[in-house]
């Protein structure tokens, strides 16, 4: 199999070129086109009980697709994402990774997705209730609006509420104001995430939080 993003930063899509017998697993709707040849496999997103969990409380959709190849030569599949922007492809080695609710697109069949209780302070910064944590080992595939920034901390970092897209599970996440409480909401920036930990964070540098805010003053 074969993965390449085209389109960045602004109208990035993926090429998934599959040798025969091979399938990926994506998020319903993700599919842009396909070769002839691959056939369409929807299922629950890890059984009924898991995929509600996964609909209700991890913003994901309730089935995911799985595209399989099964001609005697390599077809594409052509995914994408609703909104404008980045997206990543991430090497998972017996590893796991957590994304905010929504950002997930696709992954090969040796990752699983799961929910994880992610705490009232992750809810009140924008990044919700729970958090989607991908686990096992292959390729990852995840977007959201806006270009995507990686960060490599170690220690403490300050994220706007809603432009963390994802992070490793051991980090810790606390919301706090931007400052002190005149300069946080009449200074624009109010609540903020504070990172902790040592490891890999990625960033959106905007948020469909924003887009709608700027939109209904004109409205």
């Amino acid at each position: 199999m074969e993965i390449n993003l085209t389109g960045k930063p602004a109208f990035t899509y993926v090429n998934v070129d599959l040798q025969p017998g091979e399938t990926i697993i994506a998020e319903a709707d993700a599919m842009a086109s396909m070769a002839a040849g691959i056939s369409i496999l929807a299922k629950t997103n890890g059984g009924i009980i898991g995929g509600l969990v996964k609909k209700f409380v991890g913003g994901e959709s309730f089935f995911v697709n799985h595209f399989t190849n099964n001609s005697n030569k390599v077809q594409r599949l052509v995914l994408t994402q609703p909104t404008p922007g980045d997206m990543k492809v991430m090497e998972l080695n017996d590893q796991s990774y957590c994304l905010q609710g929504g950002s997930y697109i696709a992954c090969t069949s040796g990752i699983k997705l799961g929910v994880k209780w992610a705490g009232i302070s992750s809810l009140i910064g924008g990044e919700g209730l729970f958090k989607l944590q991908a686990s096992g080992t292959g390729q990852l595939i995840f977007g959201a609006y806006g270009a995507l920034i990686e960060k490599d901390i170690d220690g403490e970092y300050i994220v706007d509420t809603s432009h963390l897209v994802g992070y490793e599970p051991h980090m810790k996440l606390k919301t706090q104001l931007s400052g002190g409480i005149f300069s946080s909401f009449f200074g624009g920036e109010g609540l903020v995430t504070r990172v902790e930990g040592k490891g890999k964070i990625i960033i959106q540098s905007r948020s469909v939080s924003g887009l709608t805010a700027w939109l209904n003053r004109y409205f």
